[in-house]
């Protein structure tokens, strides 16, 4: 991706697609220069995603909030008009859902390979066992 493609796209990432990402906050600046919106998904609790993207510095133009992702990515493509919506997922899950909604879906290994993103574990809010851990800021 890195600057190639229409700019005029709106881009939702799932937040576990975000937690598989070694650099997220590193993503969100390079998909700044070539997405008009940028934002995270998720049936998770609002303070979950709130506390992901305060500790990774990513700055979103939206967030599913209280709502499930299914109606937040209904409710962002009504308030973003682009020419592209672009959802990345991690699963079949979220590439059905994508559809359902009308969304172009990619998933997580696709994005990061055509942008050169670098994959990995990023989450220290997660325990050496694996455990998500709620607590963390």
């Amino acid at each position: 991706m890195n600057g190639s493609g229409s700019s005029d796209m709106t881009l939702a990432f799932e937040l576990e697609a975000l937690k598989q990402l070694r650099h997220p906050d590193v993503v969100f600046d390079d998909a700044r220069t070539w997405t008009k919106y940028l934002g995270v998904v998720s049936e998770k609790p609002t303070y979950v995603v709130t506390n992901f993207t305060r500790k990774n510095r990513i700055r979103q133009d939206f967030f599913s909030g209280p709502r499930g992702k299914r109606e937040s990515l209904e409710n962002v493509k009504r308030q973003f008009e682009t020419d592209r919506h672009v959802f990345v997922g991690v699963d079949e899950d979220d590439e059905a859902l994508a559809g359902e909604v009308e969304w172009e879906f990619l998933h997580v290994e696709a994005a990061a390979e055509a942008a050169e993103w670098e994959l990995g574990e990023n989450d220290p809010a997660t325990t050496a066992s694996g455990e998500e851990r709620d607590d963390w800021p």
